[in-house]
């Protein structure tokens, strides 16, 4: 785990100038009241960032997240015994990749007990790691739920939302798994994303190493909430989006889509970003760099 408050990684003169921008744009946002939301993948917290990210809920920079199920996998078994991860090689060539235990039982368990209560699927599971009795006659034990980013911004009442793929992830093969508590949690987090982005005007969306589920739930969530803006006589296009990944790109989005014989034209989490109302930006750089540095501009 990355120590938030260590020096941050070097960036060169251009790239700091940049997250300056991208650091007053959020707090040009949080002072007007306008939301922040951050969307991930799992890289996030495998590469140590979780104590950054909640530090930055703590200084009130997050008003909703929104990542996948990869990131409540590795975010639950480092706050279950302080470790993730395994060698999908070898144990695909034995069949048993994901099969223990631990993992399937206590995440489906959960997201079961969340369905019937209504709960979204982040909730959910930030319930189970926070300590609340919500698995039948059992305690599940979290020692190190204080690194957990989905129990921190449940006990902080922040929304997390998570959106579901069926059969991507190793929870699903376990016998406990139900698709329809899945199916129902997943959507619950989806309307309520849906409900945060109907007030992104003037606030900033970060999507953080998540080239398909995030643009593509963005998109559509962000449609619903422009239809009902539109029927009441609202705006819903004064937003900055600020997207990062490793892939390496130089094309200016702010001048719309690149031609089809340009190789930009084919990142598709980028094409599918500029197509959306609002400001959108790509920052080609490792999340531990964008996210450190940014924390630290932040604070």
């Amino acid at each position: 785990m990355i120590n938030p408050n260590s020096s941050p990684p070097n960036l060169s003169e251009q790239d700091i100038s940049n997250l300056e921008r991208i650091a007053d744009s959020i707090k040009e946002a949080r002072a007007r009241d306008s939301p922040v939301v951050w969307a991930f993948g799992a890289h996030l917290v495998k590469n140590g960032l979780s104590r950054v990210f909640i530090e930055l809920m703590e200084l009130g920079y997050v008003q909703h997240v929104l990542s996948n199920e990869a990131v409540v996998i590795h975010d639950w078994e480092f706050a279950y015994h302080g470790q993730t991860e395994e060698d999908v090689e070898e144990n695909v060539s034995q069949g048993q990749f994901g099969l223990w235990n631990e993992t399937g039982r206590y995440l489906n368990l959960a997201i079961r007990k969340g369905a019937k209560k209504g709960w979204g699927y982040g909730e959910s599971i930030g319930r189970l790691i926070s300590g609340e009795p919500i698995i039948d006659l059992e305690m599940v034990r979290h020692p190190y739920k204080d690194v957990s980013v989905v129990a921190q911004a449940y006990q902080r009442g922040i929304p997390f939302s998570v959106g579901a793929t069926i059969g991507q992830n190793i929870h699903h093969t376990h016998p406990e798994c139900g698709g329809a508590a899945i199916g129902a949690t997943s959507y619950t987090d989806f309307l309520r994303l849906t409900e945060t982005l109907a007030k992104l005007d003037g606030g900033v969306y970060l999507s953080i190493g998540s080239a398909i589920l995030s643009p593509q739930i963005f998109e559509k969530a962000i449609s619903m909430a422009r239809n009902i803006a539109l029927q009441e006589g609202r705006s819903l296009d004064n937003f900055d989006i600020v997207v990062n990944d490793v892939q390496y790109e130089k094309w200016d989005w702010s001048q719309g889509e690149p031609p089809k014989d340009n190789p930009a034209y084919y990142l598709r989490f980028m094409k599918t970003f500029s197509r959306m109302p609002g400001r959108s930006q790509y920052v080609q750089m490792d999340n531990r760099k964008f996210l450190h540095n940014l924390y630290h501009l932040l604070r």
